[in-house]
């Protein structure tokens, strides 16, 4: 199962090496020599590195925002007792259940009259409050933290925001880094909204260049085609390889009881 997904990454790669012609008439595992010539040619309309470095920069912002802020609010949700907390709770379930499309004028409308447009605010600050990534942790932490070394912290004379920083996100830190995975390539492969707030081509995001590229000539280049995408799958590539192993711990935790 293993060898049969990894066929379509390996496809693309040896494809991304091939001239137009090779690929129509097969595929091969042995790459080709048209990697210079399908970079130049993809390079000529567009500048991958470009929407590669703004992607970035927008992924990882929103990764480390929306880890911190939705860890801060699990751990509330959690721990704490206040008026409200329950309905608070259910509404922010029930959210999770709308397609954010639902709401794209009206969030264009506020970003117009906020003045945000055509900047990165929109993109970075909203992703930031995840309610998927916010239910997940609070359900890790109740499963992995027991009340009682929170009490011991108070008594041991620790404020509230050490006992957080110092006790409740290492324990968190393999939920954290789960959720930081599918926000980074959630993130990473956002296409409508940066198609909407953004104008400026130089602040144009990965995904959005792309669109642009299956648009133009470029497009009868297969190969130029398949060394974009190879491109712009590399760091989700990267990011699941040095974070899936918390993905087994953070599913496994909390399923055997002492």
């Amino acid at each position: 199962m293993a060898i049969l997904c990894f066929i379509p990454f390996l496809m693309m790669l040896v494809n991304a090496t091939r001239s137009n012609e090779a690929i129509l008439s097969g595929f091969t595992l042995i790459p080709g020599s048209a990697i210079v010539e399908n970079y130049q040619t993809m390079m000529s309309y567009i500048n991958i590195w470009a929407g590669f470095k703004n992607s970035l920069i927008i992924s990882v912002l929103v990764t480390l925002l929306s880890g911190y802020f939705s860890a801060l609010t699990a751990y509330g949700f959690a721990f704490y007792v206040f008026k409200g907390k329950n309905a608070m709770f259910v509404f922010m379930l029930v959210m999770m259940m709308v397609p954010g499309q639902l709401g794209l004028i009206g969030f264009y409308e506020l970003c117009k009259n906020l003045g945000i447009l055509d900047t990165y605010i929109p993109l970075i600050i909203p992703a930031a409050a995840s309610p998927f990534v916010v239910f997940f942790l609070r359900q890790y932490i109740l499963t992995t933290l027991h009340p009682s070394l929170i009490e011991a912290a108070r008594i041991d004379g620790a404020s509230e925001f050490k006992i957080f920083h110092t006790i409740a996100i290492p324990i968190m830190m393999p939920a954290i880094a789960t959720m930081s995975i599918f926000t980074f390539i959630g993130s990473w492969n956002n296409y409508i909204m940066p198609l909407v707030v953004l104008f400026s081509p130089e602040k144009f995001t990965l995904p959005v260049l792309m669109g642009f590229l299956k648009g133009s000539q470029v497009a009868q280049n297969l190969g130029s085609m398949y060394l974009g995408i190879a491109i712009s799958v590399v760091p989700i590539m990267v990011a699941f390889l040095f974070l899936s192993k918390y993905i087994v711990n953070s599913i496994s935790a909390g399923s055997i009881k002492e």
